[in-house]
């Protein structure tokens, strides 16, 4: 499986995490003939999450290199500055409240749940938009946050297919593991939510892990008790695998299921062959160089005069980046946060390029897919 290169983490973490060093003299010589409008993002590039977080990070800047260097006379440049928040909500909170302050127009692309909240939760303060977090809680989709636009469907519309997915397949006893935190809470009442929905039983049994931990017997006692036909995961890739390990240690054979947060490439890195029949459900299309999508075919394009590689959270982070791009435009030569917001609210069936967004989505998007994909031993992944 693939995953973000050193030399990418490198240009990531560079200059005291503003860009890489190859944005900023880019920036500068395009802003010569445009202006410029500047996103700030905060991201895991250490502690848990980072390998999500770096790879997310890395296709948002490849499209905005890329942005840059077509932009023309009346064009708006674009300038991506990252900070590292460790996955900590109150880092993520101060990054958040120091972009700004240093000239930030937009928060962007925040990792994590508990981050995501913290980073939206300043720019209401400071009347920015909060733009494409990546696995924030179903909470930050109500009325009450204008400001915030998402460009990944919820977590209700991931859990919802999965529940699908069991009751099609006739699996009525379902379990669901979740991480001790925000992006675990969020998960777990977006199955809930979808259940009922549904109209499903409600989880034979929940159980709660330590985030990032691998101590899981309470966990695997639990499932092992309630005898689930299907599990649903919400945690890290850490944490997903040792369960996954000593599930089937257990003798556990019945289905695996996980949201998109736990990412293919990190968490095959830490179960290797065992990965065989876990099913992830992923929010963008597969990057595959096989796909006839054509914003697959760009990002492919993208990547091919960079040293990164293809990824699901690469690919998120590069249509996430494109988005913004379009709201910029739409928002007119150098636009007021108030001509971004109202940009972001039309663009509610944005075709990024065979693959339609909107970015002021309905709690669950019925018109939204969500894939199912399965991981074979030799990391492969099938829809």
């Amino acid at each position: 499986m693939n995953h973000v290169s050193r030399r990418a983490f490198v240009q990531l973490t560079g200059a005291v995490g503003l860009m890489g060093l190859a944005g900023p003299l880019l920036a500068q010589t395009a802003a010569k003939r445009a202006g410029k409008l500047v996103l700030g993002q905060s991201i895991p590039m250490t502690g848990a999450a980072n390998e999500i977080g770096m790879a997310f990070a890395a296709g948002a800047k490849l499209f905005v290199d890329a942005h840059n260097e077509r932009v023309g006379a009346g064009g708006t440049v674009l300038e991506l500055r990252q900070l590292d928040d460790g996955y900590q909500a109150e880092k993520a909170r101060a990054n958040a409240t120091r972009l700004l302050a240093d000239g930030a127009d937009v928060l962007f692309g925040f990792v994590g749940t508990a981050s995501a909240e913290a980073g939206a939760a300043v720019a209401q303060q400071q009347g920015a938009p909060f733009f494409a977090p990546f696995a924030a809680a179903d909470a930050l989709r109500d009325k009450a946050h204008g400001n915030v636009f998402h460009v990944r469907p919820s977590m209700a519309d991931e859990a919802y297919a999965m529940l699908r997915q069991c009751d099609t397949l006739g699996q009525k006893r379902i379990a669901v593991v979740v991480d001790d935190d925000a992006m675990g809470r969020a998960a777990l009442q977006a199955i809930q939510d979808a259940a009922g929905e549904l109209k499903l039983a409600p989880p034979v049994a929940v159980a709660t892990v330590s985030p990032g931990s691998t101590q899981v017997s309470g966990a695997v006692a639990a499932m092992v008790k309630a005898q689930p036909q299907a599990i649903l995961q919400a945690s890290l890739s850490q944490t997903t695998a040792a369960f996954v390990r000593e599930m089937r240690k257990a003798g556990y054979a019945s289905a695996l299921m996980t949201f998109s947060v736990v990412g293919i490439d990190p968490l095959y890195t830490a179960l290797g062959k065992d990965i065989r029949g876990v099913i992830i459900s992923q929010v963008v299309p597969s990057p595959r160089e096989t796909s006839r999508t054509p914003i697959v075919k760009e990002y492919l394009a993208a990547l091919a005069d960079s040293d990164q590689i293809a990824s699901y959270e690469g690919l998120e982070g590069f249509i996430a980046a494109k988005a913004m791009a379009e709201a910029v435009r739409r928002a007119g030569a150098a636009p007021a946060r108030a001509a971004l917001v109202k940009a972001m609210a039309a663009m509610n069936d944005y075709d990024v390029g065979g693959f339609r967004i909107n970015l002021r989505p309905p709690l669950r998007d019925a018109s939204r897919s969500v894939d199912l994909v399965y991981i074979t031993a030799e990391g492969r992944v099938l829809r």
